[in-house]
């Protein structure tokens, strides 16, 4: 399993998509949105700032983006037969399963460290060691969620229409998870229904570091539930896969 994830990292990291989609695309988005709101402090938040508050929005949709396309790209992989080719070699499924998931992890990570970055230095945030850490690190593992999202996309969606798939899930997640724009404004109905999609707690893992609260634990535990609900949908997927075999 070490070669061919070794392998699997090296092709996706070489790739131009990895830095555009990864680094640039997030934090371009990330300073135009500061461009909109300037140096505004959020209404009724003790003096939190948009450009600190978009800063975790944008680490969180980098980080989501980046490991949901990553782990999704196994539908490429099993309309060319490559899925059904490594079950004649030694690397067993689970451990191939396994390896997109790593994968998808460590392409997601740089996006939050840029924008984070891009947000104390172009941005003037200033946060403690505690919270760059729970920005950057703390999305990044919080993302496992959106990684296993895109393997099951790629185990039950034909390559055909993966894209409007990704894509929809992108702006469902994007506009209203609170990833692309602040959910300050919302109506009551529709902050309740926001609550029930896993962008809304993924970037709540950021803003956790400027709210100083608990929901840190709430965000971590319904993340959680989704990684657990999702990795049921891969197993089932994959014992159906061995029983045809």
């Amino acid at each position: 399993m070490t070669g061919y994830l070794s392998i699997e990292i090296k092709r996706m990291l070489r790739g131009p998509r990895f830095i555009i989609f990864a680094i640039v695309l997030p934090v371009g988005l990330y300073l135009m949105e500061c461009m909109l709101y300037k140096n505004q402090v959020i209404p009724h938040s003790n003096g939190i700032t948009y450009s600190a508050w978009l800063m975790c929005s944008l680490a969180a949709y980098s980080a989501f983006t980046s490991s949901m396309h990553t782990s999704a790209r196994v539908a490429h992989e099993r309309s060319i037969g490559w899925h059904r080719q490594l079950r004649l070699t030694p690397l067993l499924p689970r451990n191939y399963l396994l390896s997109k998931i790593v994968v998808s992890m460590i392409v997601a990570l740089p996006g939050p460290l840029f924008v984070a970055l891009a947000g104390a230095t172009l941005q003037d945030v200033h946060l403690s060691v505690a919270g760059w850490l729970q920005i950057t690190l703390g999305i990044w593992i919080a993302a496992l969620p959106c990684a296993v999202l895109g393997l099951v996309i790629g185990l039950y969606v034909a390559v055909e229409q993966q894209q409007m798939y990704l894509q929809g899930l992108v702006l469902l997640f994007g506009f209203l998870g609170g990833l692309l724009l602040p959910t300050t404004g919302f109506p009551g109905w529709l902050t309740a229904v926001v609550k029930t999609l896993p962008s809304y707690w993924l970037a709540d893992i950021g803003h956790g570091a400027l709210l100083h609260g608990t929901r840190t634990i709430v965000a971590a535990l319904v993340l959680a539930g989704w990684t657990v609900v999702l990795s049921g949908a891969v197993i089932l997927n994959s014992r159906r896969e061995a029983a045809r075999a």
